[in-house]
């Protein structure tokens, strides 16, 4: 990964793993239309801090397969924990809707300790940020493995998924349609329940599913 002027240039070389091993090769880019400095806490210690780095962008996927080949918005961020997520959080759901006039994401956990986290954001293009009320989470259908998911929409609105990105025991992330404040959205959620994660049957399955390589650092 690397910056280039103003845009971020990721570099992609990978070996899938099984069933199905296949390379992935080629390149993509994220042209943010303003970066944030905004640092969001997750639990009253910051042991756990979401990072909205470009939460409204343009990408471009160029990569060497067929029909792999697209532009269209995209966001970049990150999360940074001293702690492991299932020491903190029992479940949270996470939604990135671009709207008209830039994106809104909402942040919904519940924490161990028995509170919880209702955070709704709007973002201006130029990457300015402002805490906002957001309508209340609804609950919408499971997931093939069943994981409960629910995200912000308008009342009288259910959401629905209108695209799989990835579905697993613990884990589901995908394309949602739903409204607020009266505009109908499209973007990206997250559903993640740490319970079944911490599992001791399921968490030695991500030694398989994502390998780890010699001698690799960071």
């Amino acid at each position: 990964m690397r910056w280039l002027n103003d845009e971020l240039v990721i570099d992609i070389k990978e070996v899938s793993s099984l069933p199905l091993i296949s390379r992935m090769r080629g390149q993509i880019t994220i042209k943010p239309s303003g970066i944030t400095s905004v640092e969001m806490p997750l639990t009253p210690d910051g042991a756990h801090v979401w990072r909205p780095f470009a939460p409204t962008a343009r990408i471009s996927v160029s990569l060497e397969a067929q029909g792999w080949q697209f532009d269209g918005h995209g966001y970049f961020d990150s999360n940074f924990g001293t702690r492991p997520l299932e020491a903190d959080f029992r479940t949270w759901n996470w939604a990135r809707y671009p709207t008209n006039t830039g994106a809104t994401c909402f942040y919904d956990a519940k924490r161990r300790d028995g509170t919880t986290l209702n955070a709704a954001i709007a973002f201006e293009p130029d990457g300015t940020a402002l805490s906002v009320a957001g309508p209340a989470a609804t609950p919408f259908k499971r997931t093939l493995w069943a994981l409960r998911r629910e995200t912000r929409a308008d009342p009288g609105t259910i959401p629905k998924q209108v695209k799989p990105m990835l579905d697993a025991p613990f884990y589901s992330r995908s394309v949602v349609q739903t409204q607020i404040d009266g505009e109908v959205v499209e973007g990206v959620h997250e559903a993640l329940d740490l319970d079944r994660y911490a599992s001791p049957i399921l968490k030695p399955m991500l030694a398989v599913r994502v390998p780890r390589r010699k001698r690799w650092t960071f």
